[in-house]
């Protein structure tokens, strides 16, 4: 088995490219989609420091739809909507894999990760460059063990410092900005990121073949 994270820029008609490179700051969360025959039904996420005007521009875009507030505070909002477009899903169908969620979009750049067989994750590779399209490979682990590599407690604290700079040299951001974006206090950011760190490097030096 493979899982994998790829990350990839989107089409430049949607929406979520659009506001995505309007919000540079905010975090996009695709939480769950269906697709349907002309559109798609979404739960969606909108994390930043004032989630209020990305919302509004949400619920203004003409390809939304029936957009219901599921719930806000000061730096998330979770909503269910109706998109005209199903962009999103265009890569994974056209490989004939189901899309696994979150997907997360960022300043108009999708990541998502793929579960999957060797000739599958081969076939998805092929077919992204068979189109030409763009992408780059994150990350990959091969395993026959059924139990995820990190909690998912742990992959979002490293998703976080990974996307902020934490690992980068210098650093581009602290330990305390990556425990206030958490929401957790220092020690706890550092226990998290220590130990999901550990385990990727065991996975890497010690559980691939």
């Amino acid at each position: 088995m493979i899982r994998a994270r790829f990350r990839t820029p989107l089409r430049d008609d949607l929406w979520v490219n659009e506001l995505s490179t309007t919000f540079t700051a905010a975090t996009f969360r695709l939480l769950s989609g269906v697709p349907k025959a002309d559109h798609a039904l979404e739960l969606g996420e909108v994390q930043a420091t004032d989630p209020a005007p990305v919302v509004a521009a949400i619920k203004d875009h003409p390809d939304i739809s029936a957009y219901e507030a599921i719930h806000r505070d000061e730096r998330r909002a979770v909503g269910q909507y109706q998109v005209a477009d199903q962009g999103l899903y265009e890569l994974l169908w056209e490989s004939s894999l189901p899309p696994e969620f979150p997907v997360v979009v960022e300043n108009g750049t999708m990541e998502f990760d793929l579960t999957t067989s060797r000739a599958q994750f081969e076939a998805f590779g092929e077919a992204l460059d068979a189109r030409g399209k763009s992408y780059r490979l994150l990350s990959v682990v091969h395993t026959a063990d059924e139990e995820p590599v990190l909690t998912e407690r742990q992959r979002e604290c490293l998703t976080v410092a990974l996307r902020r700079g934490y690992f980068e040299v210098p650093r581009d951001c602290t330990l305390a900005e990556i425990a206030a974006a958490l929401e957790v206090d220092k020690s706890s950011a550092s226990e998290t990121i220590r130990r999901g760190t550990a385990r990727v490097l065991q996975q890497f030096f010690v559980g691939a073949d």
